[in-house]
């Protein structure tokens, strides 16, 4: 047992009245002490549950941030400052992930795209990106870090994945099912960035409150660039079914001028993208319509998920300076995929596996 991290778990699990946030330091402090199993699995599943009952604060997501910096992999900086795209590890359950698409447009046009994850995961235990990524003949799973780096580097993808590349944070995922629910580990995981320079973030969440918590955190830790969305089940995929609701940090809503957080509303049905959500498919079903979309190819459900693609893909061409409004980013997109070359980056991807 450690006493160090007892005296930490005490702050956090002491109640409404007596109990503390943790500093910075103590938050890195922490998480160092769970990854490297210096501390018991009874101290590790109470600091996590109670952790989750007190909620986290800016400040102590910052910290075990830091402790993911130090222990955990970075991928080396490239010419371009890549987009990481941050996700709900336990992926999606209800609605059909747009990420892949979106990952592939952007890397057509000349923007890097980094995602991060792992398997099945509790609580949702939805399907995860590196599943869908496996079907379309692209297994992150195989590749070791510095081969996923010569990935980014060659085609504009890379995919850090848990269970390979980060086996200390990978460890820590069975708690999430013994505790029934998402630790703050799931929160922090949002807003990690496996990189070792500038990026653009984006990060995807549901309750508003988090947002504001990512501020505070993104701000300690000194990233300049991020961009927030409440986003399909808390990813980074836009809905079309409502009002789109974003925060832009660091960047104007062209990309260019820095600037301090501005907050941009997106109505789908003002750029007729306006729609109902696609539905998750079997496993299998959702990967034929994804190659259908890559196709070009029509059809109800198909259009839908075209549809999403070219909202979401549109969107972050915008963001990222590709392109300077919204509808150019939309067109770009749109020629990009009709005319094929993002299938072909597709190929180019899978033929490194």
């Amino acid at each position: 047992m450690s006493d160090q991290f007892r005296e930490l778990l005490q702050k956090v699990g002491s109640g409404t009245h007596t109990g503390e946030h943790l500093s910075r330091v103590e938050a890195a402090h922490a998480m160092v002490m769970m990854l490297r199993q210096e501390a018991t699995p009874a101290q590790i599943g109470a600091f996590l549950i109670a952790h989750r009952i007190k909620r986290p604060t800016g400040e102590e997501l910052a910290g075990m941030l830091d402790a993911f910096e130090e222990l955990g992999p970075q991928l080396k900086p490239i010419n371009t400052p890549p987009l990481v795209l941050g996700c709900p590890y336990d992926g999606r359950s209800r609605t059909a992930p747009v990420m892949p698409l979106t990952a592939l447009v952007l890397a057509t046009a000349g923007v890097p795209v980094i995602l991060h994850g792992g398997d099945r995961m509790p609580t949702k235990e939805g399907i995860p990106l590196i599943a869908i990524w496996q079907a379309l003949g692209v297994d992150w799973g195989k590749l070791t870090l510095g081969e996923v780096q010569a990935v980014l580097e060659a085609v504009g993808i890379g995919l850090v994945y848990l269970p390979h590349h980060f086996p200390q944070a990978h460890a820590l995922v069975s708690y999430r099912r013994e505790i029934g629910k998402r630790p703050p580990i799931a929160t922090m995981e949002l807003i990690w960035v496996p990189y070792a320079a500038e990026v653009i973030l984006a990060c995807g969440y549901v309750h508003p409150p988090t947002e504001a918590m990512f501020q505070d955190a993104l701000a300690r830790r000194g990233v300049r660039h991020f961009i927030t969305i409440k986003g399909l089940e808390g990813s980074c995929d836009l809905p079309r079914d409502r009002t789109s609701i974003i925060g832009v940090q660091g960047l104007s809503s062209h990309g260019q001028t820095p600037l301090e957080f501005e907050r941009i509303l997106l109505h789908p049905e003002e750029y007729g993208f306006a729609g109902k959500e696609v539905p998750l498919e079997a496993p299998v079903d959702l990967i034929e319509t994804i190659k259908l979309v890559l196709l070009g190819k029509s059809g109800h459900l198909t259009g839908e998920l075209t549809a999403a693609t070219l909202w979401n893909a549109g969107f972050y061409l915008w963001q990222t300076g590709v392109c300077g409004d919204l509808i150019s980013g939309l067109s770009m997109a749109k020629s990009l995929l009709l005319s094929g070359q993002v299938r072909d980056k597709l190929e180019q991807l899978a033929g490194h596996f």
